[in-house]
């Protein structure tokens, strides 16, 4: 169906030049995935100073680490909130308008962030129950951001470069992860100066000065900063019109709001809204499963398989940064100088493959389109996975190790320039307006269960096969080689499950879902 058909109102948008507008709502849907990347990724800048902190044993050899059913928790804590967040908001935001529950979301996100950093309590149990609880309510908050930002960037954007802008948006998810390690980086090395502490082997009480304990907090509480700076500028965006005209059917207010946003003047169609959506069809009927339920099961089975192996890196890259030297072991650092070394060697990954994969997608995606990066995307991860995976005791060697850096760069370059960026595009482009937030919600969930499964499974999975070779308080496992082989296939399987998503370039989102079909 060519867009002849549509209201003149969506017309204008689909015909739209970029405007000042386009940007602004860039930067105000991106700001709250800058912070979302900025909370969920800067607890793993930390963890290891908590557990020095709080799980020290005196006389111990080594520093303390959080226990492994502590550390799932507070890791995991917040990826759980943010896949019920993703259900519940995308369900809402359909519900109430984007608009209303966008600034819910944010809001949320900037208060547990501020309370992260302000858990309470007199024992580590209780400052780690605490930590997990307000935890948990920042991924809830932060689960909303994905739906609502996502469809309100491709519900105000123009056809011609709708990919590029949906994309944009959540490219700052890697300016978010570079700016906790930059944030992390000043903090420890602010603190290291002015509180000089001896390594851990040297004098292991006074290795984490009692003021360490600011540091991770003050890191965790900066996350509500660049949210609260967009948060009046969210409250004066108005509602999309696809969801004024199409879901509240109200073609006037649509052709009025928009009439101000474009600067030019929209005659309203009231009467055609009222003839051509009068048969809509709901998320469990049997005409969305005929027209839709293939689109949605290759959205929710392509991020699900994308996200087991984009958490999962993290399974091989404390060997990495260690075998090259940017993490010498514990014992040999203090507690404030182990958050420096962690956080410089996750910004050079991020400034080196994670920035630059993000914005190869923003600028090539309405060239080359969303089908072709995300088939691209997953046959490169796995095929630089199974090149990890196969030769593995080869790439350990020392001679090796920059070598294995660069191939474990190219995984993460792959996964941003490739399926991680569109598996978020495409679900805002190819749903119906009254369950397009819905399904990218129920879309993004499904992309968390897999991140769990990633973080949490292969964490265990890829222990040594050898029980006396396992990290402290983990059974045995399959070994970093096999389970590198297991996320190859993961890898493969997510380029099958590519094919049954539909290519969304350069058409219109009623086109690509026939809302206005008489």
């Amino acid at each position: 169906m060519s867009t002849s058909g549509n209201l003149k109102v969506l017309n204008a948008l689909d015909g739209a030049k970029t405007q000042w507008y386009h940007f602004t709502a860039i930067v105000i849907a991106g700001m709250g995935f800058f912070t979302d990347a900025y909370d969920l990724f800067c607890i793993s800048l930390v963890t290891k100073m908590l557990g020095r902190i709080y799980y020290t044993n005196p006389g111990s050899p080594k520093p303390g680490s959080l226990p492994p059913n502590v550390s799932a928790m507070v890791n995991g804590v917040a990826l759980v909130g943010t896949l019920g967040g993703q259900l519940f908001f995308g369900w809402l935001g359909d519900k109430l308008g984007r608009k209303k529950v966008y600034g819910i979301t944010l809001m949320l996100m900037c208060l547990c962030s501020i309370a992260s950093g302000l858990s309470f309590g007199s024992s580590p149990k209780t400052v780690m129950t605490t930590l997990c609880f307000f935890r948990f309510w920042l991924g809830f908050g932060i689960g909303g951001d994905y739906p609502l930002s996502a469809t309100i960037m491709s519900e105000y954007s123009n056809k011609k470069t709708r990919g590029g802008f949906i994309a944009a948006v959540f490219a700052m998810q890697g300016f978010g992860i570079l700016a906790g390690g930059v944030f992390a980086i000043i903090m420890s090395s602010v603190f290291n100066a002015r509180f000089e502490a001896p390594p851990y082997e040297v004098d292991p009480v006074k290795s984490t000065v009692p003021e360490a304990d600011y540091v991770w907090r003050i890191i965790l509480m900066v996350g509500a900063v660049p949210a609260l700076m967009t948060f009046y500028s969210r409250s004066k965006m108005p509602e999309t019109a696809r969801y004024t005209a199409l879901v509240a059917k109200n073609a006037t207010k649509a052709a009025s709001d928009m009439s101000k946003v474009l600067n030019v003047e929209i005659t309203s169609e009231q009467q055609m809204v009222d003839v051509n959506t009068q048969k809509s069809y709901g998320l469990f009927s049997k005409e969305f499963l005929k027209r839709h339920g293939l689109h949605l099961l290759g959205t929710t089975s392509t991020w699900f398989l994308l996200d087991i192996a984009f958490y999962s890196q993290n399974l091989f890259q404390k060997d990495i940064f260690t075998a090259i030297g940017w993490i010498p072991p514990a014992k040999t650092m203090n507690a404030i100088e182990e958050v420096y070394r962690i956080a410089r060697a996750q910004t050079l990954i991020a400034l080196c493959s994670t920035v630059p994969g993000y914005w190869f997608t923003v600028f090539l995606i309405d060239r080359i389109g969303r089908f072709t990066i995300q088939l691209i995307g997953f046959s490169m991860m796995t095929i630089f996975m199974f090149a990890l995976a196969f030769p593995y005791n080869h790439w350990t060697q020392p001679e090796n190790n920059i070598k294995f850096v660069v191939m474990y760069s190219f995984t993460f370059f792959f996964a941003n320039f490739g399926p991680n960026t569109t598996t978020f595009v495409v679900p805002a482009e190819i749903f119906p307006a009254r369950v397009r937030s819905t399904c990218h919600g129920i879309s993004a969930a499904s992309g968390k269960l897999g991140a769990m499964v990633g973080a949490f499974g292969f964490l265990y999975l890829a222990q040594n096969q050898d029980p006396a070779k396992t990290d402290a308080g983990y059974p045995a496992g399959i070994g970093v080689k096999n389970s590198l082989i297991v996320l190859g296939v993961v890898n493969f399987l997510g380029t099958l499950c590519t094919l049954l998503v539909p290519e969304s370039k350069g058409k219109s989102l009623e086109e690509m879902t026939g809302e206005t079909e008489k």
